[in-house]
């Protein structure tokens, strides 16, 4: 065990599998206590079972570390606040703020349903709200904190991920506003693009997953016999896919060192580290006054629009 975080407490939503139990266990292992938030649902966010919290706090106990369970879900204000007292509770204080917790309703946007929409954006960037209100009061009070929101590259664009993506890429403008607002108080607010062959990852069809690689293929002018040696996804060895991967790069975020790293989002998927860039003009066309239709008809294919990738290109008759 390390001591980065020793006589720091942490809380993981979504930690009793995947991606939030790795990192769960990277923060004990660097000596915080920690709260095993889970809800222990379905993927679809149905049903409730607290023993996969349990098993990892006794999994980090059994280590020499200190950890307690709840399963209480962040998606409602109420019971997200619940899980913040139960540091407090538990362990006097509250430090670190992992919000992983998230669940799939994946459909695309003309078959998907009000439930389906509602159910994905409380348990992403509802909960992420819910838990970062609860929380700041004691890291402000404290003048440090950390805060790390899992978000998705799905928030870039997925087909069939309309609700997921919009929640996803929600948090990233979260991130940035949050961010602006606590640095005076030593708070930190980072989102990161986790991934790996998750419970979650696997939930996706193949048809979904050829539908996803063939957009990929046309948006970049590849195909299957082009010759590319370029990996997809889903092609990656074993290794680099382990959603362990993520879990020091996070836990870095949350120790003292990285308390120059504010309002970024990070990509910890597989064995690189990302350090993405922020929105940002990157063309532009101008007039002194306002313009006509007729002016942009005429400059707009040379100039915004020239060489930008259609997302979907028309298919190859």
């Amino acid at each position: 065990m390390g001591n980065r975080l020793e006589g720091r407490v942490a809380i993981v939503t979504g930690s009793g599998r995947g991606i939030g139990r790795d990192t769960a266990l990277q923060l004990a292992d660097e000596g915080a206590a920690v709260v095993i938030n889970d809800l222990g649902g379905s993927l679809e966010g149905e049903g409730s079972d607290l023993s996969p919290a349990q098993k990892v706090v006794e999994e980090i106990k059994s280590s020499g570390g200190n950890a307690v369970a709840s399963g209480e879900s962040v998606a409602e204000f109420n019971t997200a606040e619940k899980i913040v007292q139960t540091a407090i509770d538990n362990f006097g204080r509250v430090d670190i703020m992992c919000h992983v917790a998230g669940i799939l309703r994946d459909r695309m946007v003309f078959n998907m349903t009000e439930e389906e929409w509602d159910s994905v954006l409380k348990v992403h960037l509802y909960g992420a709200f819910n838990m970062v209100r609860h929380v700041v009061p004691h890291m402000i009070e404290q003048n440090y904190g950390r805060i790390v929101l899992f978000s998705s590259g799905s928030g870039l664009g997925a087909s069939g991920q309309a609700n997921y993506a919009s929640a996803k890429e929600g948090m990233v403008g979260f991130v940035r506003a949050i961010s602006r607002e606590l640095s005076l108080f030593g708070i930190t607010a980072n989102a990161v693009y986790p991934g790996g062959n998750t419970r979650m990852a696997q939930s996706v069809p193949q048809s979904t997953r050829d539908l996803r690689k063939d957009l990929s293929d046309q948006a970049h002018g590849g195909t299957e016999d082009d010759g590319s040696t370029e990996l997809s996804y889903w092609d990656f060895p074993e290794e680099y896919m382990d959603p362990a991967n993520n879990a020091p790069k996070a836990a870095y975020l949350c120790t003292e060192a990285a308390g120059n790293i504010t309002g970024q989002v990070i990509g910890t998927n597989g064995w690189p580290l990302d350090l993405y860039s922020p929105r940002q003009v990157i063309r532009s066309i101008h007039k002194n006054g306002r313009w006509t239709l007729k002016e942009l008809e005429d400059l707009i294919p040379f100039t915004l629009s020239n060489g930008l990738i259609n997302p979907v290109p028309p298919q190859k008759k």
